[in-house]
């Protein structure tokens, strides 16, 4: 161990874990069960708002829109992203799993670390979790983002498929990831993703949303989002449903109130949408006791089968759903490995926090697996589990004393840059 690697080990040094993804970013310290914060991975970008301005809400120096020289301003986190404002465009980070705008995820970084850890960067090592597919690029301009502007003393890069398996306190495994806009199988091998049979669909959260609203304005039923309802006028008739409308200022983007609108589709979902252990069948659906749904408007109904319907879609095997997805990835690896990642089948993500999701997964692989096969299923039962996968692994990992002698120090990153996460990091 390097003179320089020794500073972390033991419990005096606080490293933290960040685990972005399309739908949030998680951060906290490691060693901890759960993230200190979850700050959703979109930032409302406006012009300068005196009225509305506050501390907690970051703008930039440098960066001037074209038209009237308005300093930006950015909106970091719910509190600030979902307050109206007029002009506010609505944009994210994120594209196909990895961090595509860099200036935004600095924005959030800046915030991240001023407002939920409080600290100075430099005082702590940071492990970050990323995509099964991330390229080199992005993995070396991270490493140099959070050594040369932040100044940490140390940097690790872990796929977080193999964080979520090591979470399950597994090695190797199957991980079945299903979150805002895409499910991927990846399989883990003594710590390694076989990178040559990850698969992923765009069957997620978002494809689910999408569905949810097409189904619900088919039924003329109002999709009045909670920030403009100002109350909701109290009437036995479901069908008359009436509220009272808030005043709200002239010039929302689409972009804000789409995002917005999402935000209903997707409690609907959580709340209302179940997956059937079997195949769509509306006989079977239809003797499920219905689940009673009031929306912000203060109409409600009962849904029946169309929440099964509407669940199936994650399941389409025409569109590579995920039970063909997984029995795909296990295929495309040798032989030799194929039993263990049967037999280890870790569910993470958040839509897969949907009621049925794991058996109905476990259902699919079982008539694609061959006969003899073991199928074991590993779903943790906590909602915080299942969402934050990678995220504990992360906080597992970085706190584990063999494990201080693998982050990439600053010594070695001003010795020789940053290719050394090519190295360190597989």
């Amino acid at each position: 161990m390097s003179a320089g690697n020794m500073l972390y080990g033991g419990d005096e040094i606080g490293a933290l874990v960040f685990d972005p993804g399309h739908h949030s970013l998680r951060v906290g310290y490691a060693q901890e069960d759960t993230p200190k914060a979850e700050i959703p991975s979109v930032v409302g970008v406006g012009p300068e708002d005196p009225e509305t301005s506050t501390d907690l809400e970051t703008k930039s120096d440098n960066n001037i829109t074209q038209n009237n020289n308005d300093a930006r301003k950015y909106y970091v986190d719910t509190t600030y992203v979902n307050v109206p404002r007029a002009n506010m465009e609505i944009q994210t980070y994120m594209k196909d799993g990895m961090i595509d705008n860099w200036d935004l995820f600095e924005k959030v970084i800046d915030y991240t670390y001023s407002k939920v850890i409080q600290s100075e960067p430099e005082y702590h090592p940071v492990l970050f979790s990323e995509a099964s597919w991330n390229v080199r690029n992005n993995r070396e301009k991270l490493t140099e983002l959070m050594f040369e502007k932040y100044n940490v003393p140390a940097f690790f890069l872990v796929k977080n498929a193999v964080l979520a398996a090591f979470a399950s306190g597994r090695a190797s495994a199957l991980v079945v990831d299903s979150g805002a806009t895409h499910t991927s199988a990846v399989p883990v091998h003594e710590g390694f993703v076989l990178s040559q049979a990850v698969v992923k669909s765009p069957l997620g959260g978002d494809y689910l949303s999408l569905q949810c609203r097409q189904y619900l304005e088919a039924q003329g039923i109002d999709l009045t989002p909670v920030y403009k309802v100002a109350a909701k006028d109290v009437v036995k008739e479901r069908d008359n449903a009436r509220c009272t409308l808030r005043k709200l200022p002239d010039n929302l983007t689409p972009s804000w109130q789409n995002y917005m609108l999402k935000s209903l589709l997707q409690d609907f979902q959580m709340n209302i949408l179940q997956v059937l252990e079997n195949p769509y069948d509306e006989r079977v659906a239809a003797q499920i006791p219905s689940v009673h749904y009031e929306f912000p408007n203060g109409y409600h109904q009962e849904f029946s089968s169309e929440r099964f319907k509407l669940a199936e879609s994650l399941f389409d095997h025409t569109m590579l759903g995920a039970g063909q997805l997984a029995s795909t990835s296990v295929g495309m690896c040798d032989a030799d490995v194929r039993l263990s990642l049967f037999g280890s089948v870790v569910v993470t993500g958040g839509n897969t926090l949907l009621q049925g999701f794991p058996e109905r997964l476990n259902r699919d692989l079982q008539h694609r697996a061959p006969s003899n096969t073991r199928l074991k299923m590993i779903s943790a039962n906590g909602s915080v589990e299942r969402r934050f996968g990678a995220w504990i692994g992360g906080s597992i990992l970085a706190s584990i004393g063999t494990f201080q002698q693998m982050w990439i120090s600053s010594q070695e990153y001003e010795e020789s840059g940053k290719s050394q996460v090519e190295r360190k990091c597989p």
